[in-house]
């Protein structure tokens, strides 16, 4: 067996990444899109993936769910890729950056949902007043 012939058979087609990830075949094709992911093209054009792949979509997952956009994990990939002092330095400054940016839009949604509050109070109230033997209606 060439050893050509051993990495086609050893490598993986999109969709068994994408059942083994548990991620769709398009999240797939958007994440090479914005490389954070590179797939081996066969003579026919279609991707194939290492095992590696697995865990580097996991990665990947990781830091969408933790509100990381893709631009930001984009800035990462090299220290994904080769890891070295230099690109831990630059992804801990890239996912420090982005700490204060989610801190920033939860203590802007704290204030909106207090003013909210302070606005259905004033609706609960003018509800009281207008009809006193009405039942709360937001429980």
């Amino acid at each position: 067996m060439t050893r050509r012939t051993r990495a086609a058979e050893a490598a993986m087609r999109i969709g068994e990444l994408a059942a083994r990830t548990g991620v769709s075949t398009r999240s797939l094709r958007y994440y090479e899109q914005q490389g954070l992911l590179v797939s081996e093209r066969s003579a026919t054009g279609q991707r194939h993936y290492e095992e590696s792949h697995i865990d580097r979509v996991r990665t990947i997952q990781a830091y969408l769910t933790a509100g990381v956009p893709s631009r930001a994990i984009a800035e990462m990939v090299p220290c994904m890729n080769t890891p070295s002092l230099r690109e831990a330095r630059r992804a801990a400054e890239v996912m420090d950056r982005e700490r204060q940016r989610l801190s920033e839009s939860i203590d802007d949604l704290t204030i909106a949902r207090t003013v909210l509050d302070a606005l259905i109070e004033v609706n609960q109230r003018f509800l009281r007043e207008q009809d006193p033997g009405r039942r709360d209606p937001a429980h």
